[in-house]
């Protein structure tokens, strides 16, 4: 596909723009999607909470935003839940939970079929066009996989607690409040945060590939 001969030159502020639009767009439909998972089975927290709302002020943290436009990895505000309110609760979690980082990799999937498309209609030659369809794919994979990650506050956190023993369950969603020191420390110590990057990295090239590989798959090219 030749996404990495071709994107992320920082050479202007059309590339700027194209890429905090991206970013910003990417975390508001992140968010929407675990509040509209909840709202659907049962918790209408998020809704009273003014959390189903395409503003992107209700949901981006900015720490995390700014880190997704410089390491291409990065969360938002979490939605606010209340488990009671709904029936299945560990099986609520795991569901509100994958919305978002899911709808990443929708989103991911939809502008790798859009890449192609307009390749062929020769619209990737507009520069400020090409350069937010391959943020959309690079942002919202990396959105996707980072949010994975089983560190509280982040999505994979709370997956992998609704497996474990209830008396555990609420031990290790305890740390949530440790998590954000831990995600600073990750990006903000140099050794560190070469080995976090370089994992990343690997995720995202890899289902890029596999994204990438599909959709030739159904386009047949």
């Amino acid at each position: 596909m030749g996404f990495l001969n071709s994107i992320f030159k920082m050479n202007n502020i059309y590339a700027l723009i194209a890429l905090v639009s991206a970013a910003i767009i990417s975390i508001t439909l992140h968010e929407i999607a675990h509040g509209y998972a909840a709202y659907f089975l049962g918790d209408k927290t998020a809704k009273i909470y003014g959390r189903l709302t395409l503003n992107p002020l209700k949901h981006i943290d900015w720490f995390g935003a700014l880190c997704l436009v410089i390491f291409h990895f990065g969360w938002a505000k979490p939605v606010p839940i209340n488990m009671a309110n709904i029936k299945n609760r560990k099986l609520g979690l795991i569901l509100v939970s994958l919305a978002g980082p899911l709808t990443n990799f929708i989103l991911a999937l939809i502008f790798v079929f859009v890449y192609y498309l307009l390749i062929v209609t020769d619209v990737m030659k507009i520069f400020v066009v090409s350069e937010f369809v391959l943020y959309m794919i690079y942002l919202n994979i990396g959105l996707g996989i980072f949010n994975l990650i089983p560190v509280p506050p982040l999505d994979g956190s709370k997956v992998l607690a609704s497996f474990l023993p209830q008396k555990a369950f609420y031990k290790y969603l305890s740390f949530e409040r440790y998590g954000s020191l831990v995600l600073l420390i990750c990006f903000a110590v140099p050794f560190i945060s070469n080995i976090v990057s370089a994992g990343l990295r690997y995720l995202r090239l890899g289902v890029l590939n596999g994204f990438e590989m599909f959709v030739r798959m159904i386009l047949g090219v």
